[in-house]
């Protein structure tokens, strides 16, 4: 019951038990880790194929985001046809600047 208190008051934990089990499944995802990554070490036919999946993966994630950002414009030159024409240069300033900020956290995230 000490033991809880101190944990409590200068960790913030509020049960032992929980902190426990947190740092054994640290400690299993880290053993399986590592032992993925012997077996990937000890196969070069498997480590090719694994960093060539992960280039394709990364290269597709990629296009997804370029397919996103292509949608997005469409909608937007949509939009500005639809509006009446005396709002239509104050929506393109604005559409512009949004745009803008949106590719900007887009090309952050990559």
């Amino acid at each position: 019951m000490v033991m809880d208190t101190m944990l409590e008051s200068t960790i913030g934990v509020s049960n032992t038990e929980d902190l426990i089990i947190e740092a054994v499944r640290d400690l299993v995802k880290d053993e399986i880790k590592r032992y993925i990554k012997q077996k990937i070490e000890e196969n070069p036919a498997i480590k090719s194929e694994m960093k060539e999946a992960v280039a394709l993966f990364i290269d597709a994630k990629a296009r997804e985001a370029y397919a996103v950002v292509k949608l997005g414009k469409a909608a937007a030159e949509l939009g500005v046809q639809v509006v009446p024409p005396e709002m239509k240069a104050k929506l393109g300033k604005d559409l512009a600047s949004l745009i803008e900020k949106e590719m900007n956290q887009v090309f952050e995230k990559m």
